[in-house]
């Protein structure tokens, strides 16, 4: 039976919550104060600690801070108000092991629990809060902590998105990750790898839109040494490179007519020739691809094969953007300048109030790629303990334009081609006013036959 220490000033609220998790078999006892909870868990043992963020003689970082001195191994989890958000980033980065927002859902606060209490103890210092496994978070991360690599997002679009990847991962199925460039989509196809039965075999990606129409067959199927001019050496391609394992096919819908006609013959027959080679070569590999375009649009318009659009299908990931999740935004700014603390080095805390409604109210039209260069740079700059909107790029602090192209009602063609004459035709400086890399521009370009 799990024992649960309860730390919240409203009586009522504590009461009512210990009584259902008494119900759900857990042993509770109750702190209506920090100096209270201290005492509790100076005396007694209990599986995990339950706190609200404001309590009477201070918080639930203070808590957090006291059992981080003691070297205590309880997990705790921090029950905060969506406008205390910054508060319980905070709480995090002090090693709880997750929050929720109040009012408070019974049974996600169950799993959490579950969660919390279920991986192995360590000592505080040690210990490794629950970033893109089980729960979202935001770290930075301590001396001896491992230092995660991705964070999972709050909102709801963002749970549907890990939830489902929970689910596909452990099967067979190839899997299509659709969503605007910079909403992370090679981390999904990573991730889809690292928690499936493949996990242990190869992860092989492949840019399809930086590979020549000549050399396509060579790069999926390799080549033998003397097959063409250049052929100096016998070459393994991205299907044998990638068997037992997961081949990834990044900007799927960049692809020529003619390789998808060659690629769909490999995932029909499980078996490749190389370029030259006398001898076929069976192949057992899983495909996860991703596209920035819509598919079913190019297959109308004859530019992408149907039936091997079915067979990379089976299961479909659309990425959020990051405009449509604005409670996220300001989890994964606090999650890059960790990462940005890293590699420049510096002690940075956060945001100020200025810089973090600057974030929140920017629409991020290059999503999380965006928002990493965004902060890094910001992170370059600062001199004091937080980023101010004087170290934030003028488009961040001034986002009036991309903002306007975005609520623009415009079809997306139009605010192309108001771009293009915005910056006098120059596609970079149109591409950087839209949010969107070059090669996507391009390819929007192509789509609608803009000159």
């Amino acid at each position: 039976m799990k024992r649960i220490l309860i730390v919240d000033d409203d009586v009522t609220f504590a009461l009512m919550l210990a009584t259902w998790l008494g119900k759900k078999g857990c042993e509770t006892a109750t702190a209506a104060s920090l100096e209270a909870a201290r005492k509790r868990l100076a005396e007694e043992s209990c599986d995990l600690v339950l706190t609200d963020m404001r309590l009477p003689d201070g918080d639930g970082t203070d808590l957090l801070e006291w059992i981080a001195r003691r070297a205590e191994a309880v997990p705790v989890i921090v029950m905060t108000g969506y406008a205390e958000i910054g508060n319980a980033v905070r709480s995090m980065k002090l090693g709880a092991k997750d929050y929720v927002s109040k009012p408070v859902n019974p049974e996600e606060l169950l799993q959490k629990i579950r969660e919390a209490t279920e991986r192995p103890k360590t000592a505080a210092s040690a210990s490794v809060p629950a970033v893109g496994n089980d729960a979202a978070s935001a770290v930075r991360p301590s001396a001896g902590r491992t230092v995660p690599d991705y964070i999972e997002g709050r909102s709801d679009a963002a749970r549907k998105l890990y939830e489902h990847v929970r689910l596909v991962a452990p099967t067979q199925m190839s899997v299509l990750i659709e969503g605007e460039s910079g909403t992370g989509k090679e981390h999904i196809a990573r991730l889809i790898h690292e928690r499936s039965r493949r996990a242990d075999k190869p992860f092989v990606a492949v840019d399809c839109g930086a590979i020549p129409r000549e050399l396509a067959a060579s790069e999926f199927f390799g080549h033998a040494k003397g097959s063409f001019t250049g052929a100096l050496s016998d070459k393994t391609g991205a299907f044998e490179a990638a068997n037992g394992g997961t081949l990834f096919l990044d900007e799927v819908g960049n692809l020529t007519y003619e390789t998808q006609v060659q690629l769909l013959r490999a995932l029909q027959e499980r078996r490749i020739r190389p370029v030259g080679g006398l001898r076929e070569i069976p192949t057992d590999i899983r495909i996860v691809s991703a596209t920035n375009e819509n598919l079913e649009e190019a297959i109308a318009r004859g530019a992408f094969r149907a039936d091997l659009y079915h067979r990379l299908d089976q299961f479909v990931l659309r990425m959020p953007r990051l405009r449509d999740t604005p409670e996220d935004i300001l989890l994964y700014a606090d999650f890059f300048l960790d990462e940005a603390n890293r590699e420049l080095d510096k002690k940075i805390v956060g945001f100020d109030a200025g810089a973090a409604a600057a974030l929140r109210n920017f629409p991020w039209p290059g999503n999380l790629r965006q928002m990493k260069n965004v902060v890094m740079y910001a992170t370059l700059l600062a001199a004091g303990e937080y980023i101010t909107c004087a170290e934030l790029p003028s488009e961040i602090t001034g986002a009036e334009s991309a903002a306007t192209l975005l609520r623009d009602p415009a079809t997306e063609e139009q605010r192309i081609r108001r771009a293009l004459a915005a910056s006098g035709g120059n596609k970079s400086q149109a591409a950087k006013a839209l949010g969107i890399d070059r090669k996507t521009l391009y390819n929007k370009l192509r789509l609608y036959g803009i000159e």
